[in-house]
């Protein structure tokens, strides 16, 4: 951001804060002045600190960053991925649900849509059990995702939030992590016969999940008599990188693509959801598109008071930049998006956790918040002590969803009416007064004592985000919200929103570190802490 927009955000900081939101929340039209609905999702952000000037403010400068131009610029293909010389083109991926004109380019297209065919050829096939289709066995009654980071979170938090429609036809499984705790666990619970094995790399070369492939790879072909080409059967492949998928005995057929025009936190929508649409069905996998599409399309036309990724974003910066919150909870009060927080923590960290320029050049400021949080009520029982009456303020997302999928009345009611009332504690909190008035026995010491701990400084900004119900739509339209907003404020903070070269340093020290612990030859150049650690290690072992 420029000097001057910093200039403008602390300005209206300054003469915000003294207000506290009760004062902004006795104003009668301030929820319908302060929320906004796209299809069947409403944002309500009548609990943030901030009123119209403020907003509008922020609004200006939005458009003169010119969010409209990078909107369409992404929508079009156009290198945005400016390190790595690639467009950044998810949207494509369900473009074909949009109402709008596309905008992607033709031949983009026309792959997309053919990759999506041969998904849902492929996910027949296994739903109609086959014999020998794509050269898999029958009798498949289990899938395992292979994969890590997007390829893991996205379909995960996708398949446990649609567990009303799950078709019942396979259990699905996942598998990201290295440690080999849970992939022993899981062969034991397992038929390797009936398992079927995806494995999700973009390269090829991921060691966690080529290393959980060659360990299930084994255990399948133990199941045939260490005939390691009828395991191979048993594997699919999603990968950019075919050839090496052929040298694991996967087929062409059986590779599906992805590309570098997607990156993994944005590729749910692509090959990568097939373990969605095993589990919920490709009629459902494309309500989910289309869900996308419909933030899409809400996204390109839109003005930005209206515009909820654009009204999202600009909260977001208000609440890092303006008011100075270096931390950011996501709250869903539906233990089916027990997965959010972890999914947004990758798409919002790992895409705007930068210190520099798209230039190089140092920031004038702060970035991404700490993006963390678990499901309503548990959290109340956990961290809402801190969140409270804790010295930081950590402004929330609330999410809830209208309609339940189950006929349990009085347990939704009680879980809706503790997101209202969280939302409404924050903001509104405790007086003294109010406090004392609790505190009715005791000295006038102990009163005072009893009612400062009993008071709640409220003022701590939320935004509550509904749903009218969790359906495949609603899912996609929700997580393309969050998509969008990513966008915006990258924009706003001048940063490439579409690389990842952090996570890059740690994996390429990982790779020296592993000759040097298994062979306990551990080389001068490696840090006092680093070899010592090893040594500790390489005794107990």
């Amino acid at each position: 951001m420029l000097a001057g927009q910093l200039q403008i955000l602390a300005r209206e900081a300054a003469r915000l804060t003294p207000i506290h939101l009760r004062e902004l929340l006795a104003q009668p039209q301030r929820f319908a002045e302060f929320s906004r609905r796209a299809g069947p999702l409403l944002l309500d952000f009548s609990k943030q600190k901030l009123d119209a000037a403020a907003l509008d403010a922020l609004g200006a400068i939005a458009t003169d960053c010119g969010w409209e131009q990078r909107r369409d610029a992404m929508f079009r293909g156009d290198i945005l991925n400016a390190s790595e010389q690639r467009p950044v083109l998810h949207t494509a991926l369900r473009g074909a649900e949009s109402r709008l004109p596309p905008l992607a380019p033709a031949a983009v297209r026309e792959e997309v849509a053919a990759t999506l065919q041969r998904m849902g050829a492929l996910v027949d096939a296994l739903e109609l059990d086959e014999a020998g289709a794509f050269g898999i066995p029958a009798g498949i009654t289990d899938v395992v995702n292979l994969g890590i980071g997007g390829s893991d979170l996205g379909p995960r938090l996708a398949v446990e939030a649609l567990s009303a429609f799950h078709s019942g036809r396979f259990r699905c499984h996942f598998l990201p992590n290295v440690d080999g705790h849970e992939t022993a666990a899981l062969m034991r619970r397992l038929d390797p016969r009936t398992t079927v094995v995806l494995l999700v790399s973009k390269s090829f070369t991921t060691q966690e999940t080529l290393l959980n492939g060659q360990v299930l790879r084994q255990w399948i072909a133990q199941a045939y008599g260490g005939d390691d080409a009828k395991a191979a059967g048993h594997f699919i492949a999603v990968s950019a990188n075919v050839e090496a998928a052929a040298k694991l005995g996967i087929p062409q057929q059986r590779v599906l693509p992805m590309w570098d025009f997607v990156g993994g936190r944005y590729s749910v929508w692509s090959a990568v959801g097939l373990v969605l649409a095993l589990a919920i069905g490709m009629p459902n996998f494309r309500a989910f598109l289309r869900g996308a599409a419909l933030m899409d399309d809400h996204f390109r036309s839109a003005p930005w008071r209206d515009n909820l990724p654009v009204l999202a974003a600009l909260i977001g910066v208000w609440n890092r930049n303006g008011l100075g919150h270096a931390a950011h909870g996501v709250i869903p009060y539906l233990d089916g998006l027990t997965e959010l927080p972890s999914f947004l923590q990758q798409l919002e960290m790992e895409s705007l956790g930068k210190r520099v320029r798209a230039d190089g050049g140092e920031l004038a400021q702060a970035t991404v918040p700490v993006v963390w949080g678990s499901v309503g009520t548990n959290a109340q029982h956990a961290y809402f002590q801190a969140l409270h009456q804790g010295s930081d303020t950590v402004p929330l997302d609330l999410l809830g969803v209208v309609r339940p999928a189950h006929t349990l009345k009085d347990n939704h009611d009680a879980l809706l009416s503790n997101l209202l009332a969280q939302g409404a504690a924050f903001a509104l909190g405790k007086t003294q007064a109010q406090a004392l008035a609790e505190a009715s026995s005791g000295g006038e010491a102990e009163r005072l004592a009893l009612a400062a701990q009993r008071t709640f400084p409220g003022d701590r900004p939320s935004s509550t985000v509904l749903l009218d119900v969790l359906t495949p739509e609603s899912l996609g339209a929700l997580i393309a919200l969050y998509e969008h907003k990513v966008l915006v404020q990258a924009l706003l903070w001048d940063i490439n929103a579409f690389d990842q070269w952090g996570v890059e340093l740690g994996k390429t020290l990982a790779k020296s570190i592993l000759p040097a612990l298994v062979s306990g030859q551990v080389p001068d150049s490696f840090d006092a802490s680093t070899r010592g650690l090893i040594e500790t290690i390489r005794a107990l072992d």
